[in-house]
């Protein structure tokens, strides 16, 4: 009995040691292995936003585009935006938008339904989404070709579209840009009875993110319109909408922003974690004569 105890003490790997070490490690293993996967696991919220551009004309002198250029790019790459619906660009620049690493759009012109004219284009980061279909269609009695609608005057107006795959949580989901008239009384209240009709043809029951410059205040028929089968996500923010309610400032610095005309609409059951309307100015200047405004989200 002795000599047996004796080798059992003289031996480090007895079994008894070896399956508590064993476990001891395995332990840590999985507590290192769990603290890495929870810091790297990637988010399934994501930013999207509207932002008018306003168009590239030379008569806006120190505001017109060669000029802003650069400050909305650097604000859309700080505040990262994933999915960005910008409305009056103009091909050029769309094309400087384009030039963003990572960044692809879909959209027509609204003069043509190819390159002409103001687009009401879908920017979106291509590292996080896959583009699975997309289109255009008018704002008219005629959506199926370039056409003004109802008592419109000045010009077309487009919406454009898009079917988009989250690649963190695997959901699929539809996208909605449009710029609504300024002119028309009739033609705003019947682009929001169209932009319904079309969400329901093209998205069914699908998740839907909507954006725009709606060129309507939170009191007119169209956005009640809007509202009734879509959710304002600024109402629908889980934390207090940060930044001014107004978003036209026609590139003065001391407005009063006394108009709220884009939004971002939502399909119920998306979450809206936050929003807000952004105030960047780059040396005394606003990068374009609305401001953008944001929300980050979570799809359902």
């Amino acid at each position: 009995m002795s000599g047996y105890l004796s080798c059992r003490e003289k031996n480090p790997r007895q079994p008894g040691s070896a399956h508590r070490t064993l476990r001891v490690l395995l332990g840590a293993l999985g507590l290192c292995a769990a603290s890495f996967a929870g810091a790297a696991a990637p988010t399934a919220e994501f930013n999207v936003a509207t932002y008018n551009l306003r168009l590239n004309v030379a008569s806006d002198g120190p505001n017109s585009w060669p000029h802003r250029v650069e400050a909305v790019k650097a604000l859309i790459r700080y505040h990262e935006f994933d999915i960005v619906g910008t409305q009056e660009g103009l091909p050029g620049q769309i094309a400087d938008l384009d030039a963003m690493p990572g960044f692809a759009h879909v959209g027509a012109g609204r003069d043509d339904g190819k390159d002409a004219g103001e687009h009401s284009a879908i920017h979106y980061r291509t590292t996080r989404f896959d583009l699975e279909k997309h289109g255009d269609y008018w704002l008219s009695e005629t959506p199926d070709r370039p056409s003004k609608g109802w008592d419109a005057k000045c010009c077309n107006r487009i919406a454009s579209w898009a079917k988009l795959r989250d690649r963190v949580s695997g959901k699929h989901f539809f996208v909605f840009n449009v710029h609504f008239d300024h002119e028309g009384d009739v033609a705003r209240r019947e682009s929001a009875k169209l932009m319904l009709r079309k969400i329901r043809e093209i998205a069914g029951g699908d998740t839907v993110i909507c954006t725009g410059d709606f060129n309507s205040t939170p009191d007119t028929e169209q956005i009640r319109t809007m509202k009734t089968a879509l959710r304002d996500a600024r109402e629908a923010s889980a934390e207090p909408p940060y930044g001014p309610e107004g978003t036209f400032e026609d590139f003065k610095l001391d407005s009063k922003l006394p108009e709220r005309i884009d939004y971002i609409f939502v399909s119920r059951g998306v979450d809206v974690l936050k929003y807000a309307t952004l105030t960047d100015s780059v040396e005394a200047r606003f990068p374009s004569d609305h401001l953008p405004v944001v929300a980050r989200i979570r799809l359902p």
